[in-house]
């Protein structure tokens, strides 16, 4: 149903909403195992698999503890669920901010390998922030879709520069990095271009002590060219705040990153282009048509018409709080976003009514959301012919 159209200088945009749209519950908080769960991530596996992820919190809803990266697996478009697996386990620590992608360039392995990244710690974010504790850097392969994973690999040397002389001489960088974290929600790999097969994590940092405002909070990026036997470190997005990043492919081997603004004092999401893979930034903006109440969003991928990379992003759309969860979409590659379909929204009013999402294309026109809904004790699935 079209609720408004508006137009913006040449652009018209549309906005709609979605009537009686199923959802289906995926994660339900205090079954199988875990109080809570939160931070969802899926990905669409060769075979037409869909693997949702998130972190199984065991004993209650806090961001660190004894938590778990869980999976669950649907083979008929998310209509219907497995039971729940643990993937990724720390003991009574911290497994988290899974981060899938599936490698589809490599020739050792023509049927796809999924990669899930992941990062640990053993302390609170604000106690790392100060210096007290250490975020380290993981990833798992899985070559049978999902069934089996390989052991953990810690490339936390590779994609991290933390100082801590005191607990650990190995970690030991000049530029003091602390909190750490990969995106939360799918990886991405480039599909053309000088830089096809390029593996890309958004990521974030702190950096040195705490700052008034989160100003010591930076995004990045990590790659691998080689199919996850090396990684290098982007440079920096040089905008104090950045977090909780996102990235999508672009034309000319470019990339877009799309960033949380922790400082909060422009409630919308920062958009950094890069020319070059990822690798340096062009442009550095707050993007004013993607409002955003400080929360995680996610960009992807789905089509190339004129040569031109279509994008879709998804976040709960509100200055104010999480609610308002609205898919967009974008003709010209996120220098606007021609169509908005509010997702799930409070009628009462809820502050946190649907948070943190992640998507995943399932046909031409439709697109997948698992997202955060009702105060954070469900993550659901539905989804969105975003064509009609």
């Amino acid at each position: 149903m079209i609720n408004k159209l508006l137009l913006t200088g040449l652009s018209i945009v549309f906005f709609l909403s979605v009537a009686g749209q199923q959802k289906v519950p995926v994660f339900t908080a205090g079954t199988e195992g875990h109080k809570s769960y939160r931070i969802p991530a899926i990905i669409r596996l060769p075979n037409k698999d869909i693997l949702a992820f998130c972190e199984g919190r065991v004993h209650g809803s806090g961001d660190f503890g004894d938590i778990n990266i869980v999976m669950k697996r649907s083979h008929d478009e998310g209509k219907t669920w497995s039971g729940l697996e643990t993937i990724a386990d720390a003991d009574s620590l911290q497994a988290g901010n899974p981060a899938p992608v599936v490698d589809l360039t490599d020739p050792a392995y023509p049927g796809g390998r999924i990669f899930l990244f992941y990062n640990t710690g053993n302390n609170h974010e604000g106690e790392v922030r100060k210096g007290n504790g250490l975020r380290e850097v993981w990833y798992k392969t899985s070559v049978d879709s999902g069934r089996t994973w390989s052991a953990a690999v810690n490339i936390t040397l590779q994609v991290h520069r933390p100082y801590q002389p005191k607990t650990n001489a190995a970690y030991h960088f000049t530029e003091d990095w602390r909190s750490y974290a990969n995106t939360p929600g799918h990886a991405m790999q480039f599909a053309g271009g000088k830089f096809k097969g390029r593996i890309y994590i958004a990521a974030n940092h702190s950096t040195g002590a705490p700052k008034k405002g989160f100003e010591d909070y930076f995004a990045h990026g990590f790659y691998t060219d080689d199919h996850g036997k090396s990684f290098h470190i982007s440079e920096t997005v040089n905008l104090p705040g950045g977090n909780e990043a996102t990235a999508a492919e672009i034309s000319s081997n470019g990339l877009l990153l799309n960033v949380r603004n922790q400082k909060g004092d422009q409630r919308a999401r920062i958009a950094a282009r890069s020319y070059d893979g990822g690798q340096s930034w062009d442009t550095i903006i707050f993007d004013k048509t993607l409002p955003d109440p400080v929360c995680q969003g996610s960009i992807l991928n789905i089509g190339v018409k004129k040569r031109k990379q279509l994008l879709a992003f998804c976040n709960a759309a509100d200055t104010v709080k999480r609610n308002n969860l609205t898919l967009r979409i974008s003709f010209d590659e996120g220098y606007t976003w021609a169509k908005s379909i509010l997702l799930d929204k409070s009628e009462e009013g809820s502050k946190d009514f649907t948070a943190y999402s992640d998507i995943v294309k399932l046909t031409k026109h439709t697109i997948g959301v698992l997202y955060e809904r009702d105060a954070y004790s469900q993550i659901v699935f539905t989804v969105v012919n975003w064509k009609k």
